[in-house]
């Protein structure tokens, strides 16, 4: 899906989180993240390709979205997840629009990757104005 030309007005989330940018310090929390919400293919190292904001309640990481994929002109936004303890509160949407903002600050366009099965991101996007560039049929293989 690639992301709208401009930016929409973004909805405000609610309870007042704060974001932080999250680094390698961060790597155990942001993996355990992706393991229990599957957003896609994460790694160990995926937050070392880009940036990756993060929402913490408690210390706990909650919700996070960054970049991984850069092809000439583009980046894509990835690892979006929330804990599903916090879904519906707008957290997905608010560090969406944030990494979406820096990525359009340094003159690239945002796009990313949704499993086609995966209806609630697909509603989140399509209500951001994210458009379906193309299907894609995707393999991925894991070592023994």
């Amino acid at each position: 899906m690639i992301a709208p030309e401009e930016a929409g007005p973004g909805e405000p989330p609610t309870g007042g989180w704060s974001v932080d940018r999250l680094g390698p310090a961060d790597a155990a929390d942001m993996l355990s993240l992706a393991t229990a919400t599957e957003p896609g293919p994460f790694g160990a190292r995926t937050g070392l390709l880009g940036v990756y904001l993060g929402i913490r309640d408690g210390g706990k990481l909650i919700a996070m979205a960054g970049e991984r994929l850069q092809p000439d002109g583009w980046t894509e936004i990835s690892g979006v997840c929330t804990d599903p303890a916090y879904r519906g509160r707008g957290l997905a949407r608010l560090l969406m629009e944030l990494v979406a903002a820096g990525i359009r600050q340094g003159g690239r366009r945002p796009f990313l990757h949704v499993v086609a099965g995966n209806a609630g991101a697909i509603r989140l996007y399509e209500a951001m104005g994210y458009l379906i560039r193309r299907e894609v049929q995707v393999t991925a293989y894991r070592p023994d």
